[in-house]
């Protein structure tokens, strides 16, 4: 059994405007000890679906289907009381800007006991050394001192290590770390990684990172899931991902990454805007800024194809008979996106 199990997750914002559906049934597993990568561009629904997991929701969102199970325990109207003890003791998560998610007004150790005593049974002192314990674990010099501190005095790559602290102090079985390198320069990037790698290590847990960053991908994880306008588009291990990717926004995503080979050739961009939450299309999400878009890619959604037993992939480029179908009609992609925005048919 994994650790934790999400099925078919769709978690929608209700606005004036109407219903913004942020994650569209999304689906993973994470073991125990493993490190998930969840890989988009902004706006994908990677840190939403962290939220639905959390129930850290805006007050407009609300999971509207599907299944998240921790250890086998259902997660979805499991009620607060059931997910107050489940945040921060099971599951924990590094927000995305170190430099708003702290108070500004308490101490540093004022923030990280605060923590601790909210989800364990320590008392004041037994906090302090617990908080000095995970400075000192995640590399912060003199903890003592810094404890005394406030946020303004440390530089961004120190408050992530709080950060860090903070999310690992109760020991989770999850920690979830949102875009944990935002902000960084590349040297900090990389001990900050290097930091949760040596402490994954030690503890033993699993991670759901999630990040626009291939090469922290490449670095980090042993699967990843790669999401476009709130749906997974692909999903494997990093190897079959970055060496055998099967979907055209994944393939995108790779062509937009330097190398060290790319002779001072411009990168090619993925062309097109996001889609319009509020208007999801009929077709597979990514057809209006494909390449190699097809009709049908137009028309309808794409079954999840299983690639071999590590890949998956949403994308009608895998369905063989799709691809000699559009072949044979001869069709202008580009006409036939044209027709489909006004309503044609000529290229039938």
């Amino acid at each position: 059994m994994a650790l934790l199990e999400v099925r078919d997750l769709h978690t929608s914002f209700f606005t004036d405007a109407g219903e913004v559906k942020a994650v569209n049934g999304v689906s993973f597993n994470l073991d125990y000890g493993k490190v998930l990568g969840v890989v988009g561009e902004s706006g994908s629904g990677k840190s939403v679906t962290a939220y639905s997991v959390m129930q850290i929701l805006a007050a407009s969102g609300k999971i509207v289907k599907g299944s998240i199970k921790y250890d086998g325990r259902e997660l979805v109207n499991a009620g607060e009381d059931v997910m107050k003890n489940i945040r921060g003791n099971k599951i924990s998560i590094i927000f995305q800007d170190p430099m708003t998610s702290l108070n500004p007004t308490y101490t540093i150790g004022k923030q990280l006991m605060e923590a601790i005593m909210l989800h364990t049974d320590r008392d004041k002192k037994q906090a302090w050394d617990r908080a000095v314990e995970m400075l000192r674990l995640v590399n912060v010099n003199e903890p003592e001192k810094r404890m005394k501190q406030y946020p303004f005095e440390f530089s961004g790559g120190m408050r992530q290590r709080v950060m860090i602290a903070m999310a690992l102090a109760c020991e989770p079985d999850i920690l979830i770390a949102d875009e944990p390198t935002t902000a960084l320069d590349v040297t900090i990037q990389a001990q900050i990684l290097e930091l949760m790698k040596d402490i994954q290590k030690k503890l033993g847990m699993a991670i759901i990172l999630i990040t626009h960053d291939l090469g922290v991908v490449a670095q980090m994880c042993d699967e990843v899931i790669v999401m476009y306008a709130g749906s997974v588009c692909e999903q494997g291990t990093a190897d079959e991902i970055f060496y055998n990717s099967r979907h055209e926004y994944t393939k995108g995503l790779l062509r937009s990454i330097p190398t060290a080979d790319s002779d001072g050739s411009r990168l090619k961009p993925i062309t097109g805007t996001p889609i319009d939450l509020l208007n999801m299309p009929k077709g597979c999400p990514f057809a209006p800024r494909c390449e190699h878009a097809m009709r049908i890619c137009l028309k309808e959604r794409p079954d999840r194809l299983q690639i071999n037993a590590d890949h998956q992939a949403n994308c009608w480029m895998n369905n063989a008979e799709a691809v000699r179908a559009a072949g044979e009609a001869g069709l202008d992609v580009t006409a036939v996106r044209e027709d489909e925005a006004e309503g044609g048919e000529k290229h039938e």
